[in-house]
């Protein structure tokens, strides 16, 4: 421990700034490579999770961004005759969420109401911890089926009831647990593939046409926003288009989901690029200042590597003691790595926030222990070069090649 001591002292440690400017880069390049790789994780998931709608003839539903919405102005006679040529015309994937309502629970969190029809809920199959699937045919005074997210299950288990006060119908209803969703299942966003909302405290609320024929101004908008036609032609999209805005007086755009994807491909891997150039660029500043800092303190050390001969020191455990340095450096910045991120996920518990509470291993979840794995990965590769570099040059010093063999 001693030799350990002096020599990361006076090799790595030499020049504190030096030094500690170093281990600040690593950990600032580990931490953005931590958030890369997890973006990319999390946009892949989105790619895998929307395939089932990236189809020829479906097209989703966006407001237009010059377009403004005034609450004033939108009258309910306008939402419903759209929904009346919606359900003439067409097959359509509906979804709204964001409706929050104060359900008791164990946690004390809000409950996120999810609205979805069938065709929406064949699309996505989401897979169930127990219970059954949902049920669209029912009546609205009688208990009304649906699923629960992981969080909701130990205060509602399968066949339990949930009186909700308010709701889009404007009246009290009985919802009945028809099932619970597997832990940490999420909706990733259309347009932004790596954003996801998460329904370990959602309520998944089937929704049919009598439903939204009853429903609120609220829910017939919200459900435009997103709403998905399927197996139809760009004509028949152009004219539905022309309805809601002499209905509601508001632009709406369809696209195919290829198209989002060509839009998330020119903007947000452009941003991804350049994140991915300042990683590089980091880790390639931080391994030559590694370099030069331990090559400037071994040539005035030349003295004391024939000192320490006296006390053990040899080539393989001058070998094991940089790895050893290297080794505690990175444990040190994954470490914080991983307080930072298991802080922010445990912020979304204490802010009650229910679109992004999730459950994991000491609070991080499978694609941020991933990240982890892969940035511990790059520190490997980086001390290894780092290193077997210092060692190389050692070699060629006369008096340290005399020395240490």
């Amino acid at each position: 421990m001693k030799i350990f001591k002096y020599i990361v002292s006076k090799i790595f440690l030499r020049k504190a700034i030096l030094g500690i400017g170093m281990v600040l880069l690593l950990c600032m390049a580990n931490y953005i490579t931590f958030t890369a790789v997890r973006s990319i994780l999390s946009t892949f998931q989105g790619y895998q999770e929307t395939r089932y709608i990236n189809q020829e003839g479906f097209y989703i539903a966006n407001l237009d961004p010059d377009s403004h919405i005034e609450m004033n102005t939108v009258r309910e006679n306008g939402t419903q005759a759209v929904y009346d040529y919606i359900n003439n015309n067409f097959n359509y994937a509906f979804y709204a969420d964001g409706f929050i309502v104060s359900v008791p629970n164990i946690d004390d969190m809000e409950i996120s109401l999810v609205y979805m029809n069938k065709e929406y809920y064949k699309l996505n199959q989401f897979e169930l911890l127990q219970g059954t699937d949902l049920e669209f045919d029912y009546q609205f005074d009688k208990e009304i089926p649906v699923l629960i997210g992981k969080g909701l299950s130990k205060t509602y288990p399968v066949g339990s009831t949930i009186e909700i006060e308010e709701s889009v119908l404007g009246r009290p209803i009985t919802l009945k647990v028809q099932g619970i969703l597997k832990q940490n299942a999420h909706h990733s966003n259309y347009y932004a593939l790596n954003s996801k909302i998460y329904y370990n405290f959602s309520v998944l609320f089937p929704v049919n046409e009598e439903f939204i024929n009853h429903a609120n101004i609220d829910l017939q908008l919200n459900g435009l926003m997103d709403i998905t036609i399927l197996q139809t032609t760009k004509e028949e999209i152009s004219n539905l288009s022309e309805v809601i805005k002499d209905n509601l007086g508001l632009k709406f755009n369809f696209f195919s989901q290829k198209e989002n994807y060509n839009y998330i491909n020119k903007y947000y891997f452009h941003t991804l690029k350049i994140i991915s150039i300042t990683t590089i660029i980091l880790l390639i500043v931080i391994t030559c200042l590694s370099i030069w800092n331990a090559l400037v303190s071994v040539r005035l050390m030349l003295k004391d590597f024939t000192i320490n001969l006296l006390v053990g020191l040899s080539y393989s455990k001058l070998k094991k003691i940089f790895y050893g340095y290297f080794g505690i450096l990175s444990f040190i910045d994954l470490a914080v790595i991983f307080i930072i991120t298991a802080f922010n996920r445990y912020g979304c518990w204490l802010r009650k926030d229910a679109t992004f509470a999730t459950y994991g291993l000491f609070g991080l979840i499978g694609m941020d222990w991933l990240a982890l794995l892969l940035v511990a990965a790059s520190d490997i590769i980086i001390g290894m070069i780092v290193v077997e570099s210092m060692l190389w040059k050692i070699k060629k010093i006369p008096i340290s090649l005399g020395v240490l063999q």
